[in-house]
């Protein structure tokens, strides 16, 4: 994931840019409004970024537990489902 430019985004969603190797020392901005993030708050919005993925991977598997769940309530097995093409 390229957490450095998802980042960037997050904090200057308009902006345009480049950088290499994941280096914030390497940004070269070609649109800009404002004043370009600190490091200090990119790597803010990087733990923020990753704190997001993590909650999106967490309510995803708990979708897939209701989901299953609710077929188990009704004596289906996702086998079940596979058989009967949904």
């Amino acid at each position: 994931m390229n957490y450095l430019f998802l980042a960037i985004k997050l904090l200057r969603p308009d902006s345009e840019f480049g950088f290499t190797e994941q280096d914030y020392s390497t940004i070269i901005w070609t649109k800009l409004e404002g004043n370009p993030p600190t490091q200090a708050e990119v790597d803010i919005a990087i733990e923020q970024v990753k704190a997001q993925e993590i909650a999106a991977a967490e309510a995803a598997a708990a979708d897939k537990a209701n989901a299953t769940a609710k077929l188990e309530a009704l004596g289906l097995t996702a086998d079940d489902l596979k058989a009967l093409g949904l």
